[in-house]
């Protein structure tokens, strides 16, 4: 059997190179990844890769690379890992409301118990290590609720009438079995609306403000949040005031200015905190890159700031490069990215291999973010349930609920590439910009000292690749609109 194989292999190789012709440099034969774990070898590179029409995709090379004293290649990557970057919290999406259902309605136990593990587990799976929340409803969900919904003409300041509630149902559960699958996951939680009652407009959609008498009410609901997510076994990593404090919109929605978060932090939700010995993180604005200023302004607020742990962005207008002027600003804080959708306005793989690899799993990172978020982590084949929001939104996997059948997204594969083999506590190290020469590229250092660099080549052409660190050097091949992860120890 072993003999035959290696016929197969010599044949397909042979075959390959009179396929290139004499100007084509050819590349060796690759198969595809099956899902087994397998080993990083000593002394060599082992690779994955994605083509841009998806006919391979997370494919994992049939031989590892070998260092060799030298190499040439069209593009040269040097990689110094004593110019260290930010440290990366995790690669991930969000658990939506529709996502839980999708998750725990139209999947059996043992659908859902596979899938799950594929997902989320540091090892087998491909391992999403950061989860963000909606807090209560968003325009994912089943129905408008929050934790402390009241009848009409009745408030409650004091937040004696705070319940998980709905959650209980099967979010709570579900992010149970997530952590029993890796403990170490990351999880953030996000309001798109507080209680109505709360509100000018009395009204969870159409946007309205936060009453300012309610600010340390509001403080307060955060507080019971934590404290009853943790009670449950699940730990806050992190919170964002508000979801896209700039749209009021007809599904659920608040419409938050910099200045009024700024008064919001400084004087209510930081103290509430430490008087609560609560240690989750504060992050601001989560909005699109398209108005840099709203952070700034919060941060530039002293009495603010000392609260805060960093920015969030989305994608759906503005430039990635926003994030690093924020950075660079104010250093002493992290950049997070924490939302983009793919969905039926953009179906071609290609294009969202290539726009996605350049502008979040590298381009983000690379502009200082210590996450990269999708949106639904799942969603059905009619891209909901919806709850007044994108009709045409695509999860990382579509889960089809008249039979249980998983489509895994360009999404899905964007996430293993790096989710896969950045391990948590991984830091960004130091490599050149080779954007003008059509690779876009970003190296990490992780805990046990392995290197993980990702390569996408956002040329139509091949480009040979020339990568070196203090380990040696190799080279590679990449055919256009290829994404690439090379490993090694």
């Amino acid at each position: 059997m072993k003999n035959i194989k290696l016929l197969i292999l010599v044949f397909l190789s042979l075959s390959f190179f009179v396929a290139c012709g004499d100007d084509e440099i050819p590349i060796p034969p690759r198969v595809e990844d099956e899902g087994v774990e397998e080993p990083i070898i000593e002394g060599k590179v082992s690779v994955w890769r994605t083509e841009k029409d998806g006919g391979l995709k997370l494919a994992k090379e049939a031989e590892d690379l070998p260092f060799t004293d030298e190499a040439e290649g069209d593009v040269s990557i040097t990689i110094d890992d004593t110019q260290v970057k930010q440290e990366i919290d995790g690669f991930g999406a969000a658990l939506t409301g529709s996502s839980v259902h999708v998750l725990t309605t139209d999947l059996d136990e043992s659908q859902r118990a596979e899938l799950l593990k594929d997902l989320f587990d540091p090892t087998e799976g491909i391992g999403i290590k950061f989860i963000r929340l909606t807090m209560g409803s968003s325009d994912f969900s089943l129905s408008d609720y929050t934790y402390n919904d009241q009848s009409a003409g009745q408030t409650d300041p004091t937040q004696s009438d705070f319940s998980l509630g709905f959650d209980n149902q099967d979010m709570i559960p579900l992010l149970q079995q997530i952590l029993a699958i890796n403990p170490e996951i990351r999880i953030m939680g996000t309001p798109w609306s507080p209680p109505a009652w709360m509100k000018t407009n009395n009204n969870m959609r159409n946007g309205g403000n936060l009453q300012t008498s309610f600010y340390q009410s509001y403080a307060l609901y955060f507080v019971k949040y934590i404290e009853a997510m943790a009670a449950a076994g699940i730990p806050i990593h992190s919170i964002t005031m508000q979801n896209e404090p700039l749209v009021a919109t007809a599904y659920p929605s608040m419409e938050v200015s910099a200045e009024q978060q700024i008064v919001f932090i400084k004087d209510h939700l930081g103290p509430a905190f430490e008087a609560a010995n609560i240690d989750t993180k504060i992050i601001i604005y989560d909005h699109n890159w398209d108005v840099p200023e709203y952070p700034l302004t919060v941060l530039e607020d002293a009495d603010a700031k000392q609260y805060i742990a960093g920015s969030a962005f989305h994608c759906y207008a503005g430039d990635k490069e926003v994030m690093q002027d924020v950075q660079d600003a104010h250093p002493d804080k992290g950049i997070y990215f924490t939302e983009c959708s793919g969905g039926e306005f953009s179906p071609d793989f290609s294009n969202n291999l290539s726009w996605n690899s350049r502008n979040l799993i590298i381009g983000s990172v690379r502009n200082s973010a210590k996450t990269v978020l999708f949106w639904n982590l799942a969603l059905d084949q009619t891209n909901g349930p919806i709850n007044g929001g994108c009709s045409n939104c695509r999860g990382v996997v579509t889960v089809n609920s008249g039979n249980g059948a998983i489509t895994r997204n360009v999404e899905y594969y964007l996430l293993a590439h790096a989710g896969k083999f950045v391990q948590r506590g991984a830091v960004r190290i130091q490599t050149p910009d080779t954007e003008g020469q059509g690779i876009h590229q970003v190296a990490f250092l992780n805990p046990d000292s392995s290197r993980v660099l990702l390569v996408f080549n956002a040329d139509s052409n091949m480009k040979r690749l020339r990568v070196s660190d203090d380990s040696g050097v190799f080279a590679y091949t990449m055919s256009g609109g290829m994404l690439a992860t090379f490993v090694w120890e």
